[in-house]
């Protein structure tokens, strides 16, 4: 089932006090197979990573995190990002909150002056192909 009007949801940070949910939601991604487990504490420390899509009525329904990797000009390596622990809930996919998230983070990642942005995916991709991004070697 789809949200009532595209204005009613919200993307935020993430907080501290959002672990729990975090980890509900993410919860059945790691019985498929698709997401790694992680504590709850995990969720916690790693807060201010996440990027989260909230419900009128305070329910997240997806979020994305972003780590960030310094730069290292002696390697010739830019800073870069990670998107991890993608998720939107079941019953909200297909209703757009996915690209939503992505669009968010893409705006964290240019705010942060990051060169270079991956994704680790179990699917296919389609959302992070649709939205620029280009398959890579994992050993690039």
């Amino acid at each position: 089932m789809c949200p009532p009007a595209p204005g009613a949801w919200s993307v935020r940070s993430a907080r501290s006090d959002d672990a729990t949910a975090l980890a509900a939601l993410s919860r059945p991604f790691v019985r498929s197979g698709a997401l790694r487990e992680r504590p709850r504490t995990q969720y916690v420390s790693d807060a201010p990573d996440f990027l989260v899509v909230e419900a009128p009525d305070g329910t997240l329904e997806g979020c994305v995190g972003l780590s960030v990797h310094r730069a290292d000009p002696g390697a010739g390596r830019p800073a870069a990002g990670v998107l991890y622990n993608f998720c939107v809930a079941g019953h909200r996919q297909g209703c757009g909150l996915g690209a939503r998230l992505l669009l968010a983070a893409l705006a964290r990642a240019r705010s942060r002056s990051l060169q270079t942005l991956f994704a680790a995916t179990t699917g296919g991709g389609r959302l992070f192909l649709r939205h620029g991004f280009a398959p890579v070697c994992p050993n690039q």
